[in-house]
């Protein structure tokens, strides 16, 4: 009895359902999206990453909702990501590029729908008028995305004066005028596990001097928390030990 219930034990520390004396780093697996023009738009490049993040989960690294979570600058970084239009809707563009990566962010809350805070990001996202390579056009549209991901505003004049206003990034639901994008977290009562996810939302508010019209735009971040080789070597030690256990009580 005492050996089943210490691979009990086992198990559940593995999988996250035990109490942790401290915060744990959690490795992750994740995909960082940047979408020009709204849900249906033509206009999106998503760029992965796989690193760690540092979480605190009800004030522990135990189960249940994030309170807090770290990411550090550079975990996601795009390189130039460039892309062909060939749909005729996308016209007078025929291509777009990405060159983003991430600044150092912080994130708290209560998990659901509270959970959020502040990422900023570096680089930019181009629509291009002449086939690749996109940076040999002049008469791009480029926004910069210094702002997305907290409380900023830029603004350029030119040509074409652009105005892209950020905000900070949340789990719960972001409105760009009548278009919105959901964030979330699952499992709702054990995020911080392996296999864990999070998943957040930042509007982008993206406005010219040829409309009064504000350009619908979003970027999307979403997590999955991955466990190390080593607890899944452990993780397959445990039920081997646990199946063995089983077979020896039916003798």
């Amino acid at each position: 009895m005492r050996s089943i219930k210490a691979l009990v034990f086992v198990l559940s520390s593995l999988l996250g359902l035990a109490p942790a004396a401290r915060a744990a780093v959690l490795p992750f697996e994740g995909t960082l999206e940047v979408r020009i023009g709204g849900a249906d738009s033509l206009f999106a490049i998503t760029t992965t990453a796989a690193g760690s993040a540092f979480a605190q989960v009800n004030g522990s690294g135990a189960a249940g909702h994030l309170q807090s979570l770290e990411v550090g600058a550079g975990a996601f970084d795009s390189g130039v990501v460039e892309v062909p239009l060939t749909d005729p809707a996308a016209a007078p563009f025929v291509g777009m590029q990405l060159d983003v990566e991430n600044q150092a962010g912080s994130f708290s809350g209560t998990g659901g729908a509270g959970f959020g805070g502040a990422m900023p990001l570096a680089g930019s996202f181009r629509l291009c008028t002449y086939p690749a390579p996109c940076m040999s056009a002049v008469n791009n549209l480029v926004v910069p995305l210094t702002v997305v991901g907290h409380a900023s505003t830029h603004t350029q004049v030119g040509a074409l004066n652009l105005t892209v206003v950020g905000a900070p990034w949340t789990t719960g639901t972001v409105a760009v005028g009548s278009l919105t994008a959901m964030g979330g977290v699952g499992p709702l009562s054990n995020t911080g596990a392996p296999s864990g996810t999070v998943t957040l939302v930042t509007p982008i508010f993206i406005s010219t001097n040829l409309t009064n019209a504000v350009v619908p735009s979003f970027a999307t971040m979403s997590l999955h928390f991955v466990p190390e080789p080593t607890t899944l070597t452990l993780l397959g030690a445990a039920l081997v030990g646990v199946g063995a256990l089983g077979r020896s009580r039916l003798r």
